[in-house]
């Protein structure tokens, strides 16, 4: 049954032995648009896309991709999607025309077409003067870009990408979204996106936020920002411990150390910070006040930093889960 809904998932979850993965989540993305599941390391990311991708079965829940059950019509989902792994899958002993013709003539696309489709997917990501070369030639960058060329080879609904800039410099992993903002445009395909880079998510026009295996909220960049409406404030100090007591028991607010200073938010930072000065006994060596960013509204709706997520999410996890499951 066709549906207008490019991926939805009701209660979707996953456990391996004792651990819930994924806790029953639920959302919907639009055909067309450019979606993003952002968590930190051990969220339940890869594990949601993998079940998506039906690379594992649910344990509970629900799902549909282009149309397709997840469970019951494997093969009609894996048609139509294209998929983009976080840990490299080429083959490096072969060129990158070769990697494509492998997997166009895996996907079943008509020898007619294949050549004229390699052509034009290898110039939409600008390799095709290296069509020839062997993929271990390639840099970290190009090879991303082949990868999500691949992807896209067999004309997919949706494609799906797991972390695709992680280990990428700041730089590369900028140009990699402009291909991939430009591809999205040129082949009119949804785009589901996991990271937990903020500033790739800033590319998505919607977002959920998933910390320990559930959604914790989901709606538009710019409208999760909003609804924090707090200012950020970061300040230098010689006792960041101490300092975290103080604005906890004098002004009754959350504060964290993050990379040695201390973070919190408030309403109306400029006014505040006077206060601060005049009234918390600190000594303040600097002061930094910000809008609201998507780090914020983690740490609104989640109580931490995505790098404080990160640790705990690794601890939580242990060798033993990393064995069954990878990554994640």
């Amino acid at each position: 049954m066709e549906t207008a809904l490019a991926v939805e998932a009701d209660r979707l979850s996953k456990r391996f032995g004792d651990l819930e993965a994924v806790r029953g989540i639920s959302f919907s993305v639009e055909q067309g648009e450019a979606f993003g599941l952002l968590g930190p390391n051990g969220a339940g990311k890869s594990t949601t896309i993998s079940m998506l991708c039906t690379l594992l079965r649910p344990s509970g829940g629900r799902a549909r991709v282009a149309g397709a059950d997840v469970v019951t019509e494997t093969a009609a989902v894996r048609r139509r999607i294209g998929l983009v792994f976080q840990d490299p899958t080429l083959d490096d002993y072969l060129t990158a025309e070769e990697n494509l013709r492998f997997h166009g003539e895996l996907y079943g696309v008509p020898a007619t077409l294949l050549r004229d489709r390699i052509a034009e997917v290898l110039e939409m990501v600008e390799l095709s003067e290296r069509r020839g070369d062997i993929v271990r030639s390639f840099s970290g960058g190009m090879r991303r870009r082949l990868e999500i060329a691949r992807g896209l080879l067999h004309s997919p609904r949706v494609l799906f990408l797991d972390e695709p800039t992680v280990g990428l410099d700041p730089q590369t992993r900028a140009h990699i979204w402009s291909y991939i903002e430009t591809l999205r445009e040129a082949e009119q395909i949804t785009i589901f996106l996991t990271t937990h880079y903020m500033e790739e998510a800033e590319h998505c026009e919607r977002i959920a936020i998933i910390d320990h295996g559930e959604i914790a909220v989901l709606d538009t960049p710019e409208r999760l920002k909003e609804s924090v409406a707090e200012d950020r404030v970061e300040i230098g100090v010689t006792d960041p411990p101490a300092a975290v007591r103080v604005l906890s028991d004098r002004f009754g607010l959350q504060a964290t150390v993050l990379e040695g200073a201390v973070v919190f938010q408030t309403r109306e930072a400029e006014g505040f910070v006077p206060r601060l000065f005049g009234e918390s006994g600190l000594a303040i060596s600097w002061v930094r006040v910000a809008r609201p960013s998507l780090d914020d509204v983690f740490m609104a709706y989640t109580g931490r930093t995505i790098r404080e997520a990160e640790a705990s999410g690794a601890e939580r996890l242990g060798p033993a889960w990393r064995a069954r499951a990878g990554r994640r």
